[in-house]
């Protein structure tokens, strides 16, 4: 998938993955597209309930190997 922005969270626990997809959003256009890459295990639930607060759409979600997880969140 194409993005604009990619942010590599790896190892990072909540609310730190969070706050830098929050930070990276804050500074991006509309429509333009974050890639973000967690390995927190709660990340998945995580970034379902900030695009609902956010109001920013969640495109897709991807497990990949070993536990990581890839976040593409449109900004709105």
């Amino acid at each position: 998938m194409k993005f604009d922005i990619e942010i590599d969270a790896k190892y990072l626990t909540c609310p730190l993955p969070i706050l830098r997809a929050k930070k990276a959003l804050f500074n991006m256009k509309s429509e333009q597209i974050l890639k973000i890459i967690t390995t927190d295990q709660n990340s998945i639930y995580d970034f379902q309930l900030f695009s609902k607060q956010t109001k920013n759409v969640l495109l897709i979600q991807k497990q990949l190997e070993k536990g990581v997880v890839e976040h593409y969140i449109c900004r709105k």
